[in-house]
């Protein structure tokens, strides 16, 4: 069975159509067409419902997308399973942007030093995007928050735990988170990111009413308007040095405090697990740093 084919069907189902997956693999459509063929020949099975416009993955078909992923990522581990100690290679890496502008640079930079031939290529997006990467192939492992749900073929890896925080300008009026959040507009930080489903469902229980202000999608831009007196807002506190500006002041959110955890989710059959492995290490270390 040609990879090429696999790839193919892959890129189908990612794209939804032939013509889409033909654009995405930088095939010509009759191209693709012909992949499909070859593999439906060789399996002496139909893998596509073509009396639909356009044609649909049938059962067989689905099922072989999810096969010839697993087959995929296998052949792309090939090369850190066969360099010596098993750390060279390429890691396609996911993180969440707090992660970004939080722990990861740091452990990167401690794992580079021990794994100089390893090359690391990193994406950013929210954590159900990039969850989703991973299950498709498209990443090796992410980090992400905990999700509230996981795929099917996926694990996670919790590596630390991130205080939610009530950020408000310094000098607003208020001894308590609520009287914090109910005194400015609020900036809702990622509302759809797994961790922004779980600050809403604690505002809700807790009937905290707040008054709708911006929504943003990165925390620096979130703490530089709250820093101007825009508004308040509820955020995770990066184990870093500075994780707030100065002119913000900080309050536990919740009674005991909220947390989030924060970890890796790789599929569960990870031709790159030693890799993994070895991140989840120095991630563990930053967080208990």
């Amino acid at each position: 069975m040609d990879i090429r084919h696999l790839k193919t069907l892959i890129a189908i189902a990612e794209h939804r159509s032939f013509a889409g997956a033909a654009d995405a693999i930088g095939l010509t459509q009759s191209a693709v067409s012909l992949h499909v063929k070859a593999l439906e020949e060789e399996l002496n099975t139909r893998l596509f419902d073509r009396e639909t416009r356009p044609p649909l993955l049938n059962a067989h078909g689905k099922e072989l997308v999810e096969r010839a992923r697993e087959i995929v990522g296998l052949c792309a581990g090939l090369t850190s399973s066969f360099a010596g100690d098993g750390m060279a290679g390429t890691l396609e890496l996911g993180a969440v942007p707090t992660g970004l502008s939080g722990v990861l640079p740091p452990a990167l930079v401690k794992l580079r030093s021990t794994h100089p031939d390893l090359k690391i290529r990193v994406a950013s997006g929210l954590s159900s995007e990039l969850a989703d990467a991973v299950r498709k192939g498209n990443l090796d492992v992410a980090m992400v928050s905990e999700p509230t749900e996981l795929a099917t073929g996926l694990s996670w890896h919790a590596c630390g735990r991130e205080p939610l925080m009530v950020i408000a300008p310094r000098g607003t009026r208020g001894k308590t988170d609520r009287e914090l959040l109910e005194s400015l507009p609020y900036i809702r930080f990622q509302r759809f990111a797994w961790a922004g489903r779980v600050i809403d469902t604690h505002l809700r229980d807790r009937g905290i009413q707040v008054e709708q202000g911006m929504e943003m999608d990165s925390l620096e831009a979130v703490s530089m308007m709250v820093s101007n007196g825009l508004g308040v807002s509820i955020v995770p506190k990066r184990p870093i040095a500075d994780p707030f500006p100065g002119a913000v002041r900080s309050l536990a959110f919740g009674e005991p405090p909220v947390f989030r955890d924060i970890g890796l989710v790789e599929r569960t059959a990870n031709p790159k697990s030693d890799l993994v492995k070895a991140l989840y290490s120095v991630l563990i270390e930053q967080y208990l740093a």
